[in-house]
């Protein structure tokens, strides 16, 4: 009998409307264990090279892993994964809420969607059964409308629904899925190939609950981290002002990104931070599946703009795109810019990027009114900003342009734009500034889905004694390191990090409850994995296991054609930061390259070419990727 897992695994053709089940061995369950595993498996067996992302070719694979559905603090993400529309690499994105341990309360572990429906539908999964049903009466709608209309439809309120919005129907390549109206699988255009399927959403009910192996050993894990969370200065951060917490502290730091990425701090910052949203637009808190740390705010606004609560709040990322970043101080411009970008699913970050890189284009002369229909895009235009959410989101005059993101609009307007656009792999920057943290700036470089920053954490944790410090002593990492180091001892560091963030993804765990600054262990997790399924683990395996995921998906972009040339960053990075504690820092270019080449030797890579060797993929047990390689023209 397995513990923490159902056994099966749903493929859905919507071109046939075929449902067809598979049930993987136990030993399929422990090598990959779920989240990025899953995917990257399934993703880089079954997809041909060059497959069009957008195509009925493209597979969209919803996936959770061996301990999702268990009522565990942080234990409810999930993982939407497929070839990008963005990146044409791997793509994925995950999100939190209450979703993830619905899906797996319906009797799955993952659901494939192959093929592309003749007309819009929605999947109906409950009790062991699945549903191809007709969403006509959705298509074109936002995704608040399309919630409502199939709680009624279905006649169930409590029925969790991840759904697209117009940006993903009108194939905007950074469409994201939103899952309550908040949580949002964001990154890499996931809603674009949803929308690509004629897919709106996938409705989840069940009842049939996880079985654990040793309860009482779970319960003591729990109990811990309810006693403890307050204790911990981040979860207690998270509690009270959520991840606007930060704005403040980055800000006097120097690294919040303003105007593009061309500075690092703004005399405005206060007005974007999470103080002052709680004291002006706050109206409540929310947390997610079994999870008591609330860190999701509810915002509402009446006066110049309105904001509907049931989007939630922006959180630290959205408020640095769409505010500092764009040159906005306003934390109710803001919430509204959230509020829109839920409502038509797109991701706020790339969404933020994509305006900034604009803005800047408007005011170097690359961009005139005439070619925005009559907007002045200037920084600090508030107007303008709320305007090109839904230009883009409906693909409207220049939107159509912005839709295919940074890079592909700057290589269509030329005349110097490729040089605003802050992206790696085509996918816009994090707003968080590399330059006063150079770990950060080399994985965003190496990151397999394009600029990401949780592929590591962050360097400044770990420049001095700590709470963090300790944490990865067990790893072998004994001092403290300074943040604009780029040397051995780093990115030693770095790569252990890399395997952590990795085993996250695979196990669908939230980074707030864990390693390495919140409660948790890396052997809490140990624990947690072996109390819920029984297996005999140690924190070896579980390193190897986030290791197989990142070979997984270097591979299937390696396949895809990406080189160690794609495993860079903008040439802003490379240049003097302007304004504050920073000032005049930027990346040393050699030192980056001398670092990559490096991070590729600790991986097992080719350090002139940045493929994983077979010796490494044999090591990790997936040697059948090599003779995949071996077969695809490179």
């Amino acid at each position: 009998m397995p513990y923490g897992y159902n056994g099966k695994i749903a493929r859905v053709d919507l071109s046939r409307r075929q449902i067809k089940m598979e049930q993987p061995d136990k030993i399929f369950y422990r090598k990959y264990m779920g989240g990025r595993n899953f995917a990257g498996f399934f993703l880089l067996r079954e997809l041909g090279p060059g497959t069009d992302p957008l195509g009925p070719e493209n597979k969209l694979i919803f996936t959770t892993s061996v301990l999702t559905g268990v009522p565990f603090p942080g234990n409810s993400r999930f993982t939407v994964a497929a070839k990008s529309p963005l990146t044409n690499a791997y793509g994925e994105s995950q999100a939190g809420g209450f979703w993830a341990a619905e899906f797996k309360f319906s009797g799955y572990d993952a659901v494939i969607v192959e093929g592309k429906a003749d007309e819009p539908v929605y999947l109906w999964i409950h009790h062991d059964t699945i549903e191809i049903k007709d969403a006509n009466h959705c298509w074109g709608r936002t995704t608040g409308d399309t919630q409502q209309l199939i709680r009624e439809e279905l006649g169930d309120s409590k029925i969790r629904i991840a759904c697209i919005g117009p940006a993903g129907e009108k194939l905007v390549k950074f469409a994201c899925i939103v899952n309550d109206l908040k949580h949002v699988n964001g990154r890499n255009g996931m809603g674009a190939v949803m929308g690509s399927k004629n897919l709106k959403a996938i409705a989840v009910r069940g009842h049939k609950r996880v079985k654990v192996k040793n309860p009482n050993a779970l319960r003591n894990l729990s109990k811990l981290f309810n006693q403890s969370y307050l204790k911990n200065p981040e979860n207690a951060l998270l509690q009270n002002l959520g991840t606007p917490g930060y704005v403040k502290g980055l800000n006097a730091a120097g690294l919040l990104p303003t105007y593009n990425f061309r500075q690092g701090t703004h005399e405005k910052a206060e007005n974007l931070s999470g103080e002052k949203m709680s004291t002006s637009i706050l109206v409540g808190k929310e947390g997610c599946y079994a999870c008591p740390v609330k860190c999701k705010k509810i915002v509402r606004t009446e006066g110049k703009y309105w904001v509907d609560p049931i989007y939630g709040a922006p959180e630290y990322e959205t408020i640095a795109a769409l505010g500092s970043n764009c040159g906005i101080f306003d934390i109710e411009v803001v919430a509204k810019g959230n509020e829109l970008c839920n409502k038509f699913g797109m991701d706020t970050i790339s969404t933020g990027g994509v305006i900034a890189f604009t803005m800047e284009c408007f005011e170097k002369g690359i961009l005139t009114q005439s070619e925005t229909g009559g907007i002045e895009l200037k920084f600090g235009n508030e107007e303008a900003m709320l305007a090109l959410i839904e230009i883009i989101a409906f693909r409207k005059n220049i939107g159509n342009l912005l839709a295919e993101g940074s890079m592909r609009a700057a290589k269509k307007l030329g005349r110097g734009a490729e040089r605003f656009a802050m992206h790696v792999k085509g996918q816009e920057i994090p707003l968080h500034e590399p330059r006063g943290k150079f770990g950060v700036g080399l994985m965003y470089a190496v990151s397999p889905i394009g600029a990401d920053h949780l592929q590591a954490e962050h360097d400044p944790v770990f420049s001095e004694e700590g709470f963090a410090l300790d944490q990865v002593k067990p790893l072998g990492i004994l001092e403290p390191l300074n943040t604009l180091d780029l040397g051995p001892k780093k990115i030693r560091l770095l790569r252990y990090l890399h395997l952590v963030a990795s085993l996250h993804d695979v196990l669908d765990l939230c980074i707030f409850v864990g390693f390495p600054t919140k409660v948790y262990t890396l052997n809490h997790y140990v624990e947690l994995v072996r109390s819920i399924t029984g297996w005999e683990t140690s924190l070896w395996e579980l390193m190897k296991v986030g290791e197989r995921a990142i070979n997984l998906i270097r591979c299937f972009n390696v396949r895809e054609g990406f080189t160690k040339e794609d495993d860079t960053l903008p040439k802003r990075f490379f240049e003097e930061l302007k304004g504050g504690p920073f000032e005049g820092q930027k990346i040393p270019k050699e030192d980056f390259e001398r670092a990559r080449g490096t991070f590729y030797s600790m991986m097992g890579w080719d350090t002139k070419t940045g493929i994983p060797q077979r010796a490494k993929l044999e090591e990790l047990d997936i040697g059948w990727v090599s003779d995949i390689l071996e077969k695809t023209p490179v």
